[in-house]
């Protein structure tokens, strides 16, 4: 998939853990590491809302494109 995201990025610039990130979303530590590893096809925006508020950063902070590697064209 061309989208990574970032949240390990991310928790280690503002040093907390996933725990506490999962406490202040409302997500599940199943969920998070379902995102944190690339394996989510989809991120509700209310989800991305609060994972924003909680590390005080961008969508873009976040969401990375890479062109998928797999494709030629």
């Amino acid at each position: 998939m061309a989208i990574i995201i970032n949240i390990d990025v991310m928790l280690a610039k503002r040093k907390m853990s996933v725990t506490e990130l999962s406490e202040r979303v409302g997500i599940t530590m199943a969920n998070l590491s379902i995102l944190k590893n690339g394996k989510a096809k989809a991120v509700r925006l209310s989800t991305l809302d609060a994972i924003c508020k909680a590390l005080d950063c961008q969508p873009g902070d976040v969401l990375e494109y890479r062109e998928d590697e797999n494709l030629q064209g």
